[in-house]
């Protein structure tokens, strides 16, 4: 009887949860990225699932970016693009995503999360191109539109988790300012260059190592890449000088995406001397998001609050 007194109240507290977390997500002006025709369209069906965590999508057919303003009466906002995770094969949309709008949002920050098409699903041709595509093109809405949803638009940053990280800190460091040949305007004129990036247990490298997570590697890049491409996606060598500051967040415990990712990342900022935090906790196992019960691993929200107030991000 006790078992099943407990097990119905966890069910409650878990349908509550999810509850407040749909209704939220109901808020969401969704924005396509493409107006017109989208590159490497495919003929997929999208599919989303439920779980615990709330909603996962996989065979993204319409990329598109879900917008939660801030309530703050503040004309000069900061702004986040969230990448949830998923190994390039699935999206964990409100663990990763909308959770984390409802964070940022009480920190007086605009949240954007990014419902992008999914590697693995795409085409051998398409299969490195789309997420990052899409990643380029919601920095260039966001940007442009800036004045419109009340954003500074030099406080514009991407927040990654897990393979979502590693599409944080692609865009870190394959952005552009601007495509001279394009014949849309906001694509010729407005950069794609994330202001400052925030890493939680992110995928970084693709080379052939232990750190490496071949689940992601393969989705993106296929099973037997090419060494270029390989180079290419390990985002720690594609680091510049001016390549956006950054604060890495990952646990000794990871056994999935290992920490070694956070470090080469950090130690390859360090090298151009571009601001960089990183902090490592000691427990806790991969895909956490915000963190249980337990862990301290929890305060990293605290700590990247506190970085984005160093780095005068928020107020």
């Amino acid at each position: 009887m006790k078992n099943f007194i407990l097990i119905y109240f966890l069910g409650l507290f878990f349908a509550l949860a999810q509850k407040k977390t749909i209704n939220f997500y109901k808020e969401a002006e969704r924005i396509n990225l493409y107006s017109n025709e989208i590159p490497c369209k495919s003929n997929l069906e999208t599919l989303v699932d439920y779980n615990s965590t709330g909603r996962t999508f996989k065979k993204i057919a319409n990329p598109e970016i879900w917008h939660f303003p801030a309530k703050e009466i503040n004309k000069n906002k900061p702004a986040v693009l969230v990448m949830p995770g998923g190994g390039y094969f699935d999206l964990w949309f409100d663990k990763e995503g909308v959770d984390v709008a409802k964070w940022l949002n009480s920190l007086g920050v605009t949240a954007f999360v990014l419902k992008y098409r999914l590697p693995h699903w795409e085409s051998e041709e398409c299969r490195s191109k789309v997420a990052l595509m899409d990643a380029q093109r919601a920095m260039r809405i966001i940007r442009s539109n800036s004045k419109k949803w009340s954003i500074n638009p030099n406080k514009i940053g991407v927040l990654g988790f897990s393979a979502g990280g590693h599409l944080a800190s692609s865009i870190s460091t394959h952005y552009d300012n601007g495509l001279s040949k394009s014949s849309i305007e906001m694509e010729k004129n407005t950069s794609s260059r994330p202001d400052f990036t925030v890493l939680i247990y992110p995928v970084v490298t693709m080379q052939n190592s232990q750190a490496t997570h071949y689940g992601s590697r393969e989705n993106l890049i296929g099973k037997k890449p090419s060494k270029e491409y390989i180079d290419y996606f390990s985002n720690e060598l594609q680091v510049k000088a001016d390549t956006p500051p950054a604060i890495m967040i990952h646990t000794n415990e990871d056994s999935d995406v290992p920490p070694e990712n956070s470090i080469l990342y950090y130690l390859a900022l360090r090298k151009y001397n571009i601001p960089a935090a990183i902090h490592i906790w000691e427990k806790g196992e991969h895909g956490l998001a915000f963190g249980k019960d337990g862990y301290s691993f929890k305060s990293w929200a605290q700590i990247c609050e506190e970085w984005m107030f160093e780095r005068e991000i928020i107020n």
